[in-house]
């Protein structure tokens, strides 16, 4: 439990799930502007003199293109190409970086990463006295400015200074992520509140369903290649860096197009949530595919985020006993790479 959560008048449920009293939360934040405890994510900072050489060994970004504006997204993987952790990266100072990713991930990151931290002048440290906080809404933007002095900036961008910061991620409303001291988490929310609703944090990691963004967790951990998850899509793969650990892998699955498991966006005919795991499978009963993440939508039918075969289905096709029927993704699922939208 992240002490935190209770300046925010939330109750933190098993897992990383806070709730409130707020009825019909998905529906509301279609018509206003809404915020909530992002108790799922979690910060890992790496600082020290060698922390950009260091990090650039490690990970998928570019990490010069972290600049303290642009902030892109990353992931860590095995020697076999299997991601550790994906994670957004941002600069705070010249040789400060810190990586947002789910919270059940920043400890064995950390773990992880310590093995080789300790051949350079950079050391890590998890975050636990920082709080994430979530806006969505056409007023978070002008929200976030007016309280926290600086200008919303567009996707996978960071404003802000060394003490709080903000990230605007995509999806179907405007959305920011606060970064601040979780010791003035009671005083921003309480100015918050005066002009947002506070609501589940499921209604931020529905958005992020919406928007095709999967954040894998401790059970997904050493399962999927960054492509599974459509990483190189969101920009999350620099194909132009040299070596990292698990670079041949993801390299030779890219140029070789050996990927056969895709991200795919779908909706469930009910309102029954599916575990992370449940089967998704064809006519044929044959499995074509897991769920990673599930949440209900405005009108109560459950949309899923899913890793599938890229072969065309047996129609229909289901899940946990409910129909499901494949969505649009909200972005081409083809190469993206970060040089391109850093200099955007």
């Amino acid at each position: 439990m992240k002490d935190w959560i209770a300046a925010t008048g939330g109750r933190q449920e098993a897992g990383d799930r806070v709730t409130f009293e707020t009825p019909a939360a998905p529906r509301l934040a279609l018509e206003t502007t809404v915020m909530t405890p992002l108790a799922h994510l979690g910060a890992l900072d790496v600082e020290g003199p060698d922390a950009e050489r260091f990090l650039q060994g490690q990970t998928s970004a570019q990490v010069s293109l972290a600049d303290g504006a642009f902030a892109p997204l990353t992931c860590f993987c095995t020697p076999k190409g299997r991601v550790l952790a994906n994670a957004q990266l941002m600069r705070i100072a010249p040789a400060h970086f810190r990586l947002v990713m789910h919270a059940s991930l920043v400890a064995s990151l950390a773990e992880h990463l310590g093995k080789f931290a300790a051949f350079y002048k950079a050391e890590l440290r998890v975050r636990d006295d920082q709080a994430l906080l979530g806006l969505i809404g056409r007023e978070a933007p002008a929200l976030a400015e007016v309280r926290f002095d600086a200008a919303a900036p567009r996707a996978w961008h960071q404003a802000g200074d060394e003490t709080v910061q903000l990230l605007a991620h995509p999806g179907p409303r405007p959305r920011l992520l606060v970064c601040l001291p979780a010791e003035r988490v009671e005083t921003e929310w309480q100015w918050l509140e005066e002009h947002a609703t506070p609501v589940d944090n499921a209604v931020w990691r529905l958005h992020d369903i919406q928007a095709g963004l999967a954040w894998l967790d401790a059970e997904q951990r050493d399962t999927y290649l960054p492509q599974m998850i459509n990483w190189e899509a969101l920009g999350g793969i620099s194909f132009k860096k040299g070596c990292y650990t698990g670079q041949e892998v993801v390299a030779r699955a890219h140029f070789r197009g050996q990927v056969k498991k895709r991200l795919m966006r779908a909706q469930l005919d009910g309102g029954l949530l599916p575990e992370p795991g449940s089967a998704i499978e064809d006519a044929n009963d044959k499995r074509l595919g897991e769920v990673l993440c599930a949440e209900l939508d405005a009108y109560g039918e459950a949309e899923v985020l899913a890793v599938m075969s890229t072969k065309e289905p047996a129609l229909p096709l289901r899940c946990a006993g409910q129909k499901l029927k494949l969505l649009k993704l909200p972005y081409a699922v083809e190469r993206l790479d970060p040089e391109e939208l850093a200099a955007r």
